[in-house]
């Protein structure tokens, strides 16, 4: 427990720290959003540092026994899909920021209201909904997605719409489903263990944490294929 303390006091004092590089960007979209992700990376330091949490990321195979498989139709000549991934802590959004490039997430409208770091997050693209409106929003929010989608971004979204704890399988949000079907993009599913190592309550445990891309998916999956592939190796 004395690690985990030590960590979160950490990690306070270096988001703190972070607060006026954070502020200073918000003059530019491009230097916010490379604030952010440097801001994320920083985070996977800290937590292999102070609280001894490593990780790995798995992507699906290309072969097997050497074999190429069959190009997956469902692939889009310019790469693009929304990112549907399991959320247990914020080390995932660390790992899926670093390792995919120009990623932009779905989140709660209030962390947009957090000082600096909120605003950060609305500099760097990120995209606030209001829960609350349910699908009253969904016109306006895939008209936001679209064009950042047109513009290069990757979007990732949570459709639990809420961290889980390991075990847990949430049921998810409709939202995923509009969002892919009316802009027409196939769903990369990603599964993590992450919530052993830095769970949503409690002690922290060092080790390696996992994060795993999953084959994708069309854009007309079902929910209950979106979520065995998202648990598919999940914790």
């Amino acid at each position: 427990m004395f690690r985990t303390i030590i960590f979160k006091i950490v990690l306070g004092i270096y988001f703190t720290l972070w607060s006026p590089f954070l502020l200073l960007g918000l003059v530019s979209s491009k230097l916010s959003r490379k604030l952010v992700d440097m801001d994320a990376a920083g985070v996977l330091v800290m937590a292999r540092l102070v609280a001894g949490i490593k990780y790995k990321v798995h992507y699906p195979s290309e072969s097997e026994n050497g074999i190429p498989n069959l190009p997956n139709g469902n692939k889009r000549l310019d790469g693009k899909s929304i990112i549907a991934a399991k959320h247990m802590s914020i080390l995932e959004i660390a790992v899926i920021s670093k390792v995919v490039p120009n990623t932009f997430f779905i989140i709660k409208r209030e962390l947009l209201w957090i000082p600096i770091y909120g605003w950060a997050f609305w500099r760097a693209g990120m995209i606030g909904v209001n829960r609350a409106r349910g699908k009253t929003n969904m016109k306006q929010l895939a008209t936001a997605v679209e064009n950042r989608v047109l513009n290069g971004s990757t979007l990732v979204i949570f459709p639990e719409g809420t961290r889980a704890k390991p075990g847990e399988h949430i049921p998810l949000k409709r939202g995923l489903l509009l969002l892919a079907h009316t802009l027409k993009l196939p769903i990369l599913p990603v599964g993590t263990d992450a919530g052993l190592y830095w769970p949503k309550h409690g002690r922290m445990h060092p080790g390696t944490a996992n994060v795993w891309f999953e084959p994708l998916l069309p854009c007309n999956a079902s929910l209950d294929e979106i979520s065995d592939a998202i648990n598919r190796h999940s914790a």
